[in-house]
């Protein structure tokens, strides 16, 4: 199902009870983050701010805040059923026997409504502010947390076109709202916004930017995912809604930008321009240090007339983003097996802020298996980021993280089975001796084989017989314990 704008999403939200109206008028520096923090952390909806103090854009928070509202932000049942359709997606292979060419028929019915579609008019430009006319402090931009270096748009889609290629880029990078007219780029090195900025600053040509705000839910999630650089994330967008992104020319730059966006920021970054941006309360749960970036300047902004404004609070997990991150451990995982087919399953744990821990179960085949696949991890895209990989038995279930913790402390001899890797790390990483690169640790919890120097006997689970618990599970409402848990 796809949803033409954001508010045909909270129409779905407020039908399925996932979205809650909050009436009360409340300020847009740290009241909308506290209770926002609150609801996240408690399991709960959606909320839509209807009256912010000063402004008269309504907010939305937490739209993407558990796996359910992801999957209906997807327009899915469940995200396992979309998974398998992004690993072919992005392995489409030209047919060379008929077979393979049947197998692509469905493939293709699916991917021609893909290609975003070009549009003369636009709800986002209905109304326009150019030049002198530009005010940013018309948005309802949060300031999150007290010592916050300002207010930051925080669920910006930014897009971006490489200076030589024209390949398009739209990712998800902070703003810290400057003044009226500028904000920072908080574009991290590993990002594709940040090479294309490297390229324009190369050729000392300033680099058009374009910021949507409030697209349809896919384009949304697009520009979070873990894509290849060859990857337009508009067509991603389309795959995923099954229906094209449509998309409308800026006013004042030579960019595209989704139709049925909210409110859009046309402008550029100058090459060479600096400004000290942040601290910034992020979503490892620590504010990150300030530091200089490159400074977007406003040439125009344009919006709804009915204009939602939104945002989304990251901090101390779990948080709305997690939810997002979980998704793309969901979705990508097909695609992570087709490299590495001897991989059960992984659990990105929220506590690990995505990039801090991840938990893989494998299908151990040959001594030393476990320590290959953590170095195949490594070099898959942003799983570079993994501080630390821990690797376990196919039986294992990486879910459980009690389990996880119980395999973890029995099975290991830290001597042996911990090693170290130097490489790119997390930006936000406040631990590495350097920005931008430090240590990984991976663990090997698998059982050891005499091949890998293990010559004593592995000791056998315990576990009982399964006529006793089939012969325990009819008699345990006649011994009185219905109320407790049967323990299976």
């Amino acid at each position: 199902m796809a949803y033409k704008n954001l508010q045909e999403f909270v129409k779905r939200l407020e039908a399925e009870g996932e979205l809650l109206r909050i009436k009360e008028e409340v300020s847009a520096e740290l009241e909308i983050t506290e209770i926002t923090d609150r609801v996240v952390k408690a399991g709960g909806p959606a909320l839509l701010f209807e009256r912010v103090k000063g402004h008269n854009l309504p907010v939305l928070t937490n739209a993407f805040g558990s796996l359910r509202r992801m999957a209906l932000a997807l327009g899915v049942e469940s995200l396992e059923e979309l998974a398998e359709e992004i690993a072919d997606f992005l392995q489409v292979e030209a047919p060379d026997s008929l077979f393979k060419k049947l197998k692509l028929v469905p493939k293709l019915s699916r991917m021609k409504n893909m290609f975003p579609q070009m549009v003369k008019k636009a709800p986002c430009q209905e109304i326009v502010f150019k030049g002198d006319q530009v005010d940013l402090t018309r948005l309802p931009v949060l300031k999150c947390w007290p010592k916050d270096g300002g207010p930051f748009i925080t669920l910006p889609v930014v897009i971006t076109k490489h200076p030589e290629t024209g390949v398009r880029n739209a990712g998800m990078y902070r703003m810290q709202v400057f003044d009226r007219r500028t904000t920072g780029m908080h574009w991290h090195t590993h990002k594709g916004g940040a090479h294309h900025y490297r390229v324009a600053e190369r050729r000392g040509e300033r680099l058009p930017v374009a910021v949507a705000l409030g697209p349809d839910p896919a384009v949304t999630y697009a520009a979070t995912a873990p894509l290849p650089e060859d990857v337009d994330e508009m067509v991603f967008a389309g795959f995923l809604r099954g229906k094209p992104v449509e998309l409308v020319r800026c006013l004042t730059v030579p960019l595209e930008v989704p139709a049925e966006s909210q409110i859009v920021l046309e402008g550029y970054v100058e090459p060479g321009e600096r400004r000290l941006e942040g601290p910034f309360g992020d979503h490892t749960g620590y504010y990150s240090l300030p530091d200089y970036y490159p400074v977007f300047h406003v040439t125009c902004m344009t919006m709804r007339r009915e204009a939602l404004y939104p945002a989304t609070i990251v901090g101390r997990p779990p948080q709305e983003d997690c939810f997002m991150a979980k998704a793309t451990e969901r979705l990508f995982l097909p695609l992570i097996k087709k490299t590495l087919p001897e991989i059960v399953d992984i659990n990105l744990p929220l506590e690990g802020v995505f990039h801090n821990l991840a938990l893989v179960s494998i299908d151990k085949r040959y001594p030393g298996h476990a320590r290959k696949v953590a170095c195949a991890l490594w070099g898959l895209g942003q799983m570079m980021f993994t501080k630390i990989i821990v690797i376990f038995d196919k039986e294992v279930n990486v879910q459980d993280l009690s389990e996880c913790l119980w395999r973890l402390g029995n099975n290991i001899d830290p001597a042996r089975d911990v090693f170290f890797v130097q490489g790119p790390v997390d930006a936000l990483d406040h631990a590495s001796p350097y920005p931008f690169y430090g240590s990984k640790m991976a663990i090997d919890a698998t059982r050891k084989w005499p091949e890998e120097g293990f010559g004593r006997d592995w000791p056998e689970v315990i576990e009982m017989t399964p006529e006793v618990k089939e012969r325990v599970d009819r008699l345990w409402k006649t011994l009185g314990l219905e109320k407790y848990l049967s323990g299976r």
